[in-house]
């Protein structure tokens, strides 16, 4: 959903009174995401007090955030790769206070929430001032003025004003801790980064068909049996860290838990209730249409058992009570038709003149019910509306309480969702899965056998190839080809990372700085003042902000040779016009 505000009018004036001026790295101004409004008629720089304070007032979640940016901006001294091209003056007394102001402090982090915000820094004076419209938009604002500062004697732009909010309110980030497993620092890392760059959904698919690493106080033999091991499981106290990390970063901490299939783990405590668990997902002589599986992995919960539904809803109670968040993610992805066929009660049942779309509108019927009870919206994958096969009828998705994540077949796909009405996330793999073009992960495979040159471009290579680069990212339009209300069906976006063949080792390389090419565009789009896209110009912001990342302790990989930005232009396919 796009956010419109009428405070547009206001920018239109200001605008029209004072014309932003082209920023470019020689500018002091370089923040990411770029603001939706930036005056700076003239390149003047002020420097800040050594004793520079933040004047806050007081919030749960904001007091934690203003003390972490004061000591950032009072420490960070991030010298640019370009030194810029601005006059700071030393007959100006330097600046003492950034003063906070803030609209509606009650107003809690969840969908939708306001996170508009301004600032403005004026030559003279003890005082900048941040208005915003809640704690959660004075936290971006806080982000926007920490990255403003620069130097060994910190500095900052004067005569600014910049006013801010996001054109979609759901920015994210998928993360699957199930294939492999993340400790808690990599996933609060992760977050702070996340705040950095004004992303605000941390999804969490936590659980898979690979582990069970969530500790469910009312099922505990789900982690038990079905993790890596007693030191690879979340317990309660962990999240209840993470979710407040979260809150003091502002970005919400959205959990998954895949159903009915994804679900192999779930068996090493629950036998009874999984469909073709622990066996090889892919037979010999099998077709591909009849696999069990789409990767190693087997498993699917069978919905004519009535444990099953036990099971889950004590799952669904304790994930809503250990998650504040209002969204609860019900996964309902990739349905095997071969997994439920080897199960002998669900083949009795379809002998019998059942369908497969029977026995998950049967599933959908006895859990979503549930999870509106205990004040959830549900999200749902794509598949149980548009998967070829395994599908329900629409009627069984209110759609004043289901949510649809799209992630096949780019905007086609996103168009029939909106088109039959319903709210979604796009997380195109076309686009937005960050984890492909890494090759395949399965072992004895004969297509890397070939010694000769010609073979097959696609041996040897992941499903969703090829690499996702930052730019392919950044010039995607999530709303391409919607009329006008029905892009107003669109929520936002996720980046999707799963973890076949990734871990901590290589997590903050492979989210960054890929993930802010997204944020960017979710906030304040990727075309410039005349429609042009403008991911040429913002290659040199770009590696500015990877480098600044890199500074503040993030492994976020290189996109281009130093090189490149100490010469700009020069790396460009072709000059600037």
């Amino acid at each position: 959903m796009r956010i419109y505000l009428s405070k547009f009018a206001i920018i239109i004036c200001l605008t029209l009174i004072f014309p932003p001026p082209t920023l470019c790295l020689k500018s002091a101004v370089n923040v990411w995401p770029k603001p939706r409004l930036v005056s700076w008629p003239k390149p003047l720089a002020r420097f800040l007090s050594v004793n520079f304070t933040i004047d806050s007032p007081y919030h749960l979640h904001l007091a934690p955030a203003v003390t972490r940016y004061l000591a950032l901006i009072r420490t960070e001294h991030y010298h640019p790769l370009i030194t810029p091209s601005v006059n700071v003056s030393v007959s100006v007394p330097p600046l003492q206070t950034l003063s906070i102001n803030i609209t509606d402090l009650a107003v809690p982090l969840q969908h939708g929430v306001n996170e508009t915000y301004s600032l403005s820094i004026s030559e003279v004076g003890e005082k900048a001032y941040l208005i915003a419209e809640t704690a959660w938009g004075a936290m971006r604002g806080l982000e926007t003025f920490s990255q403003l500062v620069w130097g060994d004697a910190s500095a900052i732009p004067v005569g600014l004003y910049i006013w801010d909010a996001p054109l979609f309110a759901h920015r994210g980030v998928m993360l699957d801790t199930s294939r492999n497993y993340y400790e808690v620092e990599d996933i609060l890392r992760t977050i702070e980064v996340m705040c950095a760059n004004k992303v605000n959904v941390f999804h969490w698919h936590i659980t898979d068909s690979q582990s069970f690493p969530l500790m469910v106080p009312s099922e505990p033999e789900l982690a038990a049996k079905g993790s890596y091991g007693p030191d690879m499981i979340y317990s309660p106290s962990d999240v209840a860290k993470i979710v407040q990390f979260g809150l003091e970063h502002g970005v919400r901490i959205l959990p998954e838990i895949d159903s009915p299939g994804h679900t192999g783990s779930w068996a090493e405590a629950y036998p009874e209730i999984v469909a073709c668990a622990n066996m090889f997902w892919l037979p010999p002589g099998i077709a591909w249409a009849d696999r069990l599986a789409s990767e190693p992995g087997t498993g699917h919960l069978n919905p004519l058992n009535q444990k099953t539904y036990k099971v889950l809803e004590n799952i669904i109670c304790d994930v809503s009570n250990l998650f504040p968040e209002t969204f609860y993610h019900g996964g309902v992805d990739e349905i095997n038709p071969g997994c439920w066929k080897a199960d002998p009660t669900i083949q009795s049942f379809l002998s019998n003149g059942g369908t497969l779309g029977q026995l998950l509108e049967k599933f959908i019927n006895s859990t979503l019910p549930y999870i509106i009870s205990v004040n959830r919206t549900v999200v749902y994958w794509e598949d149980v509306l548009l998967d070829d096969v395994v599908k329900v009828d629409p009627s069984f998705l209110p759609r004043e309480h289901t949510i649809l994540q799209t992630w096949n077949n780019g905007s086609n796909n996103t168009k029939k969702i909106v088109q039959a009405g319903y709210q979604t996330i796009v997380s195109s793999s076309e686009f937005y899965y960050l984890d492909c073009g890494h090759g395949d992960f399965l072992g004895n495979d004969s297509l890397y056998d070939p010694q000769t040159i010609g073979r097959d471009p696609k041996d040897g290579k992941s499903w969703c190839d090829p690499f996702k680069a930052w730019q392919t990212i950044y010039n995607y339009d999530i709303t391409y080809g919607l009329s006008e209300d029905e892009a107003k069906l669109v929520l936002g976006g996720e980046v999707v990372l799963w973890s076949e063949q990734v871990d901590p080792t290589v997590l903050d390389g492979k989210l960054w700085p890929r993930t802010s090419a997204m944020a960017e565009t979710l906030w304040s789009g990727n075309r410039d003042e005349g429609g042009r896209k403008r991911s040429g110009e913002a290659t040199d912001r770009l590696n500015e902000w990877r480098y600044r990342m890199v500074s503040r302790g993030v492994k976020a990989e290189p996109i281009q040779p130093l090189w490149c930005i100490k010469n700009p232009g020069m790396c460009n396919a072709s000059p600037f016009t």
